[in-house]
């Protein structure tokens, strides 16, 4: 063989490595579920899913178990909600009020008029969750700050 028929044969060993080692070495992200993800959901959490996929529940959410687990996640552990009473430790971020409704599968589903913690349904709402970054939204009017976790640890 000579150099000239080599050249393209090392070329192409060369991309080949190249992109081996690249994906190798790239990080993966593993979302770290905790374990309270496997208790079958409350009463009060299948409302919540009802209220956002009405009729759709059973095929958006309840029949895959992937999907459960990520939205029982963020139920149970990747919200809270902060009283900061404060003013000088409230930071500036996006208000509810600018977060689009996730009204794609019940088209009447309507904002909070009220704020209230206890009852509050972070699934109405299209809260950047699948980002690698945590996120904060002040309710409008109020010290509350909803805070959503990060699912990347």
């Amino acid at each position: 063989m000579n150099s000239k028929s080599l050249f393209p044969l090392i070329m192409m060993l060369t991309l080949l490595v190249s992109i081996s080692t690249f994906s190798q070495s790239r990080k993966q992200n593993f979302v770290n579920y905790n374990s309270n993800v496997d208790a079958p959901l409350t009463n009060s959490e299948m409302d919540l899913i009802t209220e956002v996929y009405g009729e759709t529940a059973n095929d958006n959410i309840l029949d895959k178990p992937q999907r459960l687990k990520d939205v029982k996640n963020i139920l149970r552990n990747r919200v809270e909600i902060k009283n900061v009473p404060n003013v000088r430790d409230q930071k500036p971020c996006t208000l509810l009020s600018e977060v689009p409704l996730m009204d794609y599968y019940v088209s009447n589903l309507q904002r909070d008029t009220n704020f209230n913690p206890q009852n509050f349904n972070p699934l109405k709402y299209l809260f950047n969750y699948y980002s690698y970054g945590t996120h904060m939204y002040r309710v409008d009017n109020t010290n509350y700050f909803i805070i959503i976790k990060s699912q990347h640890k």
